[in-house]
């Protein structure tokens, strides 16, 4: 078989995902060209892109998006604000893609591929560890953290009666007792000119925080939050929640939808209104307005926070991996 192994560009990549998406798997919003264009041009530093993909004639085979330092190549991505990465490639042609990849990895002289966060179901996981140990390349993989989905059913009673009793009857009770504090208030925003207005309420509640988030949010990063929110609305996947009471904004959550299912990527929240739990309960809402759009999934994302697992979330594990290519 003959491959080519074609140097790409974000916008070369842009330009024909509307062909790739429908021939390559994109596992998660964490590989799309418009996700990984955002964070290099705000993270990318003094990397060198390696965007590469394989085709068979005309036929799109795999989609690598990484990044070099030195002799080192990994995801285009981080940690801190992207939950779990992975190449993007047709189902059934991982082991065709592997092969040519890392020959070529070899050839320019990178010794080892660090590839971190992965999901337990990821192909560079399933396929890539076997490959490379098959050509003698050692390889070392460890847990590194866990994210947490949820399946979600048909209807919110459904829904809630998977909860176990006592946190089925404080959803109840919270609820309620928003109800009842005021006129409450939740919608969801995704296009148009309200999601630069809204998205500057969220990072204003974000500010309020008074713990790690407030620290988090720095010039920078609030400059990857606009960009990113532009470039998911723009190709509608972008969900902004908010929680108002009395017309205030109480809560806010900023999300995703993508092939069925939700991302809830972060949150924040207006610590006067704590004592109604007003950042659980704009989740909450969200989760039931997903339900309510037919999503099949949601993805609470990384960490173990106890919310999550109250809500229902299940653990899905992640792991960081070298391969050394030698």
């Amino acid at each position: 078989m003959s491959y080519t192994l074609t140097i790409e560009s974000f916008d070369s990549v842009i330009s024909s995902w509307d062909k790739l998406r429908h021939c390559l798997k994109w596992g998660s919003v964490f590989v799309l060209p418009a996700w990984l264009k955002v964070w290099w041009e705000a993270f990318g530093g003094e990397a060198e892109l390696y965007l590469r993909t394989l085709r068979q004639g005309k036929q799109a085979i795999g989609f690598a998006p990484l990044q070099v330092t030195k002799e080192t190549a990994s995801f285009i991505g981080s940690a801190d604000v992207c939950d779990y990465l992975d190449f993007v490639i047709t189902p059934g042609r991982e082991k065709d893609f592997f092969k040519v990849l890392l020959d070529d990895l070899r050839e320019k002289g990178i010794s080892k591929l660090d590839l971190r966060p992965l999901r337990y179901d990821s192909t560079a996981l399933t396929q890539l560890v076997s490959i490379a140990q098959n050509q003698g390349y050692e390889v070392l993989c460890h847990p590194e953290d866990v994210s947490l989905e949820l399946d979600l059913p048909p209807t919110w009673n459904e829904y809630l009666a998977i909860l176990k009793n006592k946190q089925r009857h404080e959803v109840r009770r919270k609820l309620r007792r928003l109800w009842e504090a005021g006129s409450a208030e939740y919608r969801c925003v995704d296009i148009g000119r309200e999601v630069e207005d809204y998205l500057d309420i969220f990072l204003q509640l974000f500010s309020l925080s008074r713990d790690e988030k407030a620290s988090f949010m720095n010039p920078k990063m609030e400059s990857f939050f606009r960009s990113l929110a532009k470039a998911m609305a723009e190709i509608g996947l972008l969900r902004l929640g908010i929680l108002q009471l009395d017309k205030v904004p109480a809560a806010m959550t900023m999300g995703f939808d993508y092939n069925g299912s939700h991302y809830l990527y972060n949150s924040a929240y207006d610590p006067q209104f704590n004592h109604l739990s007003v950042g659980l309960l704009c989740k909450i809402l969200c989760l039931k307005e997903s339900i309510e759009k037919g999503r099949k999934k949601w993805n609470f994302l990384k960490g173990g926070e106890p919310y999550k697992y109250q809500l229902g979330g299940q653990e899905v594990p992640l792991y960081s991996c070298q391969i050394i290519i030698t």
